[in-house]
């Protein structure tokens, strides 16, 4: 008897590494020192920094992974889990250096996985950051065959002084909202039971999407990483920011507010996207539901002095990415006015 009998193939966990390593190569910044292949990845912190402080983040996909497995689409999954850690990272003012990830499965299906990655690398591209080094497992029998589970870590600097803690945040600072490309990776298993309630195929195209409900859902995360700090080294002062995941707008805004600060928002200051209407309709989930499971078409949330708003507005436009006025800093106690 052995590994392989049991269900562990290292010969194609090693060709696996092998195979990814061009990928993982085209992610690295000038900062990254040697490959892939050592039991730990290096990576020199950037010049220029006075007083650098590392900023990390760590999430999962979450029940999004099924409909990947359903639809048997594994490129776009990797960007949704670099998304949800540098977007996190971000919102401290941290620019992300580098990526690890985790990926965890029952049976290496080495094209399969290789898409993956590739995901993966694609999502470091977009965030600017390294793909660092990572962690492939195989256990048979722990994952149904065809699955597999991701965990993504990421560790960005920002300078001491500048870090975003909500003591910047004023009274009068206007919300901008930038637009989602979807339902991001939130809310999935909300999703999944209204499909499989009303017994409703992946393949199905409800008219006002103007694609199929699996690729709509599969859209992956948008990373506003580039686009925010380019803002910021133009001169936009950001007091504030908040990477809208779950629990949406209600849960994560009044993270980025101190204390006695609130926010009055305006829900009719931006268009729901078709995704969100089709889900509250066809699941006859109530409003004040889906705000409070869904981001609703708002990603990211940015606040800034009233006289920067219209200069945001345009800058983000002007990177293909919708923002929206959505509300205004009042006195408060963390909470949002206006909300359904």
């Amino acid at each position: 008897m052995d590994y392989r009998q049991a269900g562990v193939d290292v010969e194609a966990g090693r060709a696996f590494v092998r195979g990814i390593s061009d990928l993982v190569a085209a992610t690295h910044r000038p900062e990254v020192l040697g490959g892939i292949g050592g039991f730990s990845g290096f990576f020199q912190l950037p010049e220029g920094y006075k007083q650098p402080v590392l900023v990390s983040g760590t999430d999962g996909v979450g029940t999004k992974l099924k409909l990947a497995f359903q639809l048997n689409r594994h490129d776009t999954c990797g960007i949704d889990l670099v998304a949800m850690c540098a977007n996190d990272v971000l919102t401290s003012s941290a620019e992300p250096l580098f990526f690890l990830d985790y990926l965890a499965t029952g049976k290496l299906a080495q094209e399969q996985l290789t898409q993956v990655v590739a995901g993966i690398a694609t999502g470091c591209q977009i965030a600017g950051c390294s793909l660092l080094g990572g962690e492939t497992a195989e256990m048979p029998g722990f994952y149904q065959a065809g699955e597999y589970d991701l965990a993504g870590f990421c560790v960005g600097v920002a300078e001491k002084s500048q870090i975003l803690d909500g003591s910047q945040v004023q009274t009068g600072d206007i919300a901008i909202g930038l637009a989602s490309s979807g339902v991001h990776s939130n809310g999935f298993s909300l999703v999944r039971h209204i499909i499989s309630q009303n017994s409703i195929s992946l393949n199905h195209t409800p008219e006002t999407l103007g694609a199929t409900l699996g690729e709509t859902l599969l859209t992956p995360t948008r990373i506003y990483v580039k686009p925010i700090l380019q803002a910021i080294r133009n001169g936009l002062e950001i007091h504030g920011m908040a990477h809208i995941t779950g629990g949406g707008i209600p849960e994560n805004l009044p993270r980025c507010l101190p204390e006695n600060k609130s926010i009055h928002i305006n829900i009719n200051s931006w268009q729901i996207p078709p995704i969100f209407q089709w889900l509250a309709t066809t699941g006859n989930v109530t409003i004040p539901e889906m705000f409070n499971t869904f981001n609703m078409g708002i990603g990211f949330v940015i606040l800034v002095p009233p006289n920067q708003a219209e200069t945001a507005l345009q800058w983000f436009k002007s990177q293909d990415i919708p923002a929206y006025q959505i509300g205004e800093v009042i006195a408060g106690n963390q909470e949002l006015i206006g909300m359904p």
